[in-house]
């Protein structure tokens, strides 16, 4: 039997270990062996070169692996147990920076162990075949596991950057009665205009404990925007911004920057602080930071996140190819639509025989698309397109240390849904479907306190540390008179299920609507029957419904 074994395993015999001696050995074991010590260098790095090398350098290795072994066990429970805690903790700065470091040097430490357990091969032992595989094998398994440790370091690194650029260092904010009060704008300065106008105006009011979101949607020409007397404003507009037509929200950002930045000392954009004194006032909320958003950034987003899918209950132009051939008004039917970031800008923006209540909630279907596009998977594969156009932010004050706080939110709130509310139609508008851009403020803030109430926050309305003066209450939303100038007819109330809508518009002669007889009555300027056409076109839901 001795004998027997001595010829099956010679190394055995002299008491050699064949493993860290395989000259020993036959071609066949010798080639199994390098496999056995690629694998081990593969799942258990360090395992190679305690077997069949430097065990000091093994042991060393194995440390490291287990060490990380368990961060990644951590990782995963909390994943399951507090997720919005460890969003935080992975958001956080300093955490990123140890992440850059460990994962750079995680990649430099395979990568040695990859060399050395390359030369435990001792590829001149093995079979003459098994040679090219097995050295190809061993520099595409270091390319694998190196690469990308080494490009996690350089995404981690580049992520930490864009978002030191774009969020400021800064105390951090409180929650205002337990919510935090954010204003986004969608700046637009395209040609034409001059200076910058917001002209998409939204406020995410966040619960502070379950970071469930109600999003206040402000029309872009809503007039008599109030101020407390303890904002800069009340100097300038102590009845309001009531300048006549032309002072509407959107217009509030040019002409403090024009006109009133001594009243913001120190401000890094007075007109942006106006702003959130105006969004606060209209709807008795405390704002406590903004967001500016350029309208080329949010184009070059959703192209990041490979487009948005939206389903649409009416027709809704954009400039395109006509039926004709010649470049105009082109149109979007009631259906399902995959847009790219272009696309999607143009239909959130239409306003051409529409208006601007519909105009803004396509805006937050948009945004309902944009939100269930953003997952783990378009992160982690389209990674450094999404860092480029996070970079187009004009600018936010949101202060970078808490970062952290408001991803958990985000995150947390995912499970809730998002609440809306419009300060127009449908949300307000008389029984002849009109409301006035001169509201009734009281009745925003009762609205706002009763949703922010259900929300489990009742205090968080009318936390404006002084009241507001209100110069123009007679000019109530469910009073407007259809004669009145300031009168803006919008959109019925409707669910967001598709099977609930009403069935888009006929043509007179009960024929349904097509893009030809569109064409046909623009250019025969028959634009009732084209505002007729696009009545519905508020109706939208994210995905294909």
């Amino acid at each position: 039997m001795a004998a027997r074994s001595s010829r099956l395993n010679p190394g055995a015999a002299s008491g050699v270990d064949p493993v860290r001696h395989p000259e020993a050995m036959g071609a066949p074991q010798r080639t199994k062996r390098g496999w056995i010590l690629l694998l081990l260098t593969l799942v258990i790095p360090g395992g190679a070169q305690v077997v069949a090398g430097n065990r000091g350098l093994g042991r060393a290795a194995l440390r490291v692996t287990l060490t990380v072994w368990a961060l990644v066990v951590v990782a995963l429970v909390l994943l399951v147990v507090r997720r919005q805690l460890l969003v935080q903790v992975l958001a956080n700065s300093w955490v990123q920076l140890a992440g850059i470091v460990v994962l750079a040097a995680l990649a430099l430490g395979w990568l040695v162990l990859w060399i050395d357990t390359f030369r435990l091969l001792r590829l001149r032992l093995v079979a003459p075949g098994m040679k090219p595989l097995l050295a190809f094998s061993t520099v595409l398994l270091l390319v694998v596991t190196s690469g990308a440790l080494g490009y996690g370091s350089y995404a981690v690194n580049a992520g930490r950057n864009a978002l030191n650029e774009i969020f400021p260092s800064g105390p951090a904010i409180a929650p205002v009665a337990g919510r935090y009060n954010f204003l986004l704008m969608g700046g637009d300065a395209g040609e034409g205009r001059i200076g910058l106008r917001p002209d998409s105006i939204h406020v995410a009011s966040v619960n502070a404990s379950t970071g469930s979101t109600i999003l206040f949607s402000i029309p872009r020409n809503v007039q008599n925007a109030q101020f407390t007397p303890d904002s800069p404003l009340w100097q300038a507009y102590p009845e309001g911004f009531n300048c006549g037509d032309e002072c509407i929200i959107n217009h509030l950002y040019v002409d403090v920057m024009r006109n009133h930045q001594d009243l913001y000392p120190g401000a890094a954009d007075p007109g942006a602080e106006a702003m959130m004194d105006a969004a606060g006032g209209i709807l008795g909320l405390q704002i406590q930071s903004y967001a500016m958003v350029d309208m080329g950034g949010f184009s070059q987003l959703i192209d990041s996140m490979g487009g948005v899918t939206v389903t649409s209950g009416g027709w809704t132009t954009y400039r395109g190819t006509r039926p004709d051939g010649e470049w105009g008004n082109a149109w979007w039917g009631p259906g399902t639509y995959d847009f790219d970031g272009e696309q999607a800008l143009a239909f959130a923006r239409s306003r051409h025989f529409s208006t601007d209540y519909s105009r803004i909630r396509r805006q937050q279907c948009i945004q309902a698309a944009m939100l269930a596009q953003f997952n783990p998977q378009t992160l982690v594969t389209r990674f450094q397109g999404i860092l480029d156009a996070g970079e187009q932010i004009v600018e936010t004050d949101l202060p970078g240390q808490q970062l952290g706080t408001f991803v958990g939110l985000a995150a947390q709130g995912q499970s809730h849904g998002m609440e809306r509310l419009t300060i127009g139609p449908p949300d307000f508008q008389g029984e002849d479907g009109r409301f006035t851009t001169y509201p009734d403020f009281d009745e925003i803030h009762s609205r706002v306190a009763g949703m922010l109430a259900e929300d489990g926050t009742p205090q968080a309305a009318g936390s404006s540390p002084a009241p507001l003066l209100f110069v123009d209450a007679t000019a109530g939303f469910l009073s407007a008179s259809a004669s009145a100038p300031t009168a803006s007819e919008g959109p019925t109330e409707d669910g967001d299920n598709p099977d609930d809508w009403p069935a888009p518009p006929l043509q007179p002669d009960g024929d349904e609507i097509n893009e030809e007889w569109l064409m046909y009555l623009e250019d025969t300027g028959q634009d009732g029957l084209l505002e007729d056409a696009a009545s519905t076109n508020h109706l939208c839901v994210a995905g294909d419904g």
